[in-house]
């Protein structure tokens, strides 16, 4: 079992800034690719960004040039750190982690940006 817990949620004014961070424990070897999404109310669940063992990552066009995702495998955490933000980023921020194909998911933390 792999266990997520993120931190660094909370309420940003727009076009503030604001980290995220996800720490993994438990039976973390061959995790490989990492990633962020995010659920507002009364919307689907979506992609943020990922990024792959090696650094590999990719955004979702909303955030792109605006949030940069990035992980310590020394340190199992993963991070998202999010500028310039707007309102519609408003959601809960859930961590995942694919291991040998089973995706594993963080408790997620409320981001709100008023606008």
């Amino acid at each position: 079992q792999v266990q997520l817990v993120e931190s660094g949620g909370g309420l940003v004014q727009s076009g503030g800034s604001l980290g995220l961070s996800c720490a993994a424990s438990g039976i973390i070897f061959s995790i490989s690719t990492m990633g962020w999404y995010r659920q507002a109310p009364g919307k689907q669940r979506e992609l943020v960004a990922r990024i792959t063992r090696i650094g590999i990552s990719n955004y979702a066009d909303s955030v792109k040039g605006r949030f940069t995702i990035s992980r310590d495998n020394a340190k199992n955490t993963l991070y998202l750190q999010m500028n310039n933000m707007k309102p519609e980023d408003t959601a809960v921020y859930y961590c995942y982690a694919d291991r040998i194909g089973h995706d594993y998911w963080g408790q997620g933390t409320q981001v709100t940006v008023s606008s």
